[in-house]
């Protein structure tokens, strides 16, 4: 792409023209986030069941004592090699926010249907702290529409991001959030999927700002899993 070079006087006039509609984009976002706060609650009425580290847990015992829970569902099913890219990108941004989001009354959690040990196995060769459970035997992670049944892929046709998508495959990529009351009630209060879990690539954000910006061919085509980069 060619760009024009001009003098500071113009290259001024323009930056406030877009900072303009950088200002509109923002305020658009904060009416967005008041209309998200504002969804009804769904009451979860089925006894989830997780593998974790610390032996089976139900999904309230995952708030760690904590009231909001956020899950990234992370793309690795049972008996794939390493989790999914894409989902090892976003994973790679979440030890530096855990340590906000646990002091703000926020527990952050990566699920995924792989048995425990090779997540583990996984989350160990990457060096991630957060912690991370199996789904495996449950069904969460297909009433939450980030795992399809053979025969639903089969058909060519998924439920996936709120609507028939345009593409099958076993895993896609998700985020839940999560609130439990007083009483131990857990209530699912919002879920993003597609290109709505960009909200965790913080890396995008970054791009977004350079010359070049994201770069891409074909989308996420560059990225690597963070021990695979030449």
């Amino acid at each position: 792409m060619q760009h024009a070079v001009v003098s500071r006087d113009d290259w001024l006039a323009a930056r406030r023209g877009l900072l303009r509609a950088e200002k509109e984009l923002t305020h658009l976002c904060d009416k967005v986030a008041r209309e998200r706060l504002a969804l009804p609650w769904v009451r979860i009425e089925k006894d989830y069941l997780f593998d974790t580290p610390d032996g089976p847990r139900a999904l309230a015992d995952l708030f760690d004592g904590r009231s909001q829970l956020l899950v990234q569902h992370f793309m690795f099913a049972p008996g794939w090699e390493e989790g999914c890219p894409s989902c090892s990108f976003m994973a790679d941004h979440t030890d530096g926010m855990n340590k906000h989001l646990a002091h703000h009354d926020v527990t952050m959690i990566a699920v995924s249907r792989a048995p425990l040990a090779e997540i583990e196995r996984y989350r160990r060769r990457m060096g991630w702290q957060f912690r991370w459970v199996s789904s495996n035997g449950s069904p969460f992670n297909y009433d939450f529409r980030v795992s399809f049944t053979p025969e639903e892929v089969a058909t060519g046709h998924i439920d996936y991001n709120f609507g028939e998508w345009r593409e099958t495959g076993e895993e896609w990529p998700g985020l839940s959030a999560f609130y439990k009351d007083e009483a131990g009630d857990v209530f699912h209060t919002y879920s993003t999927f597609g290109r709505g879990v960009e909200v965790m690539m913080g890396t995008y954000a970054m791009l977004d700002l350079m010359p070049k910006g994201r770069n891409e061919a074909e989308g996420m085509d560059w990225v690597r899993r963070h021990d695979r980069y030449a």
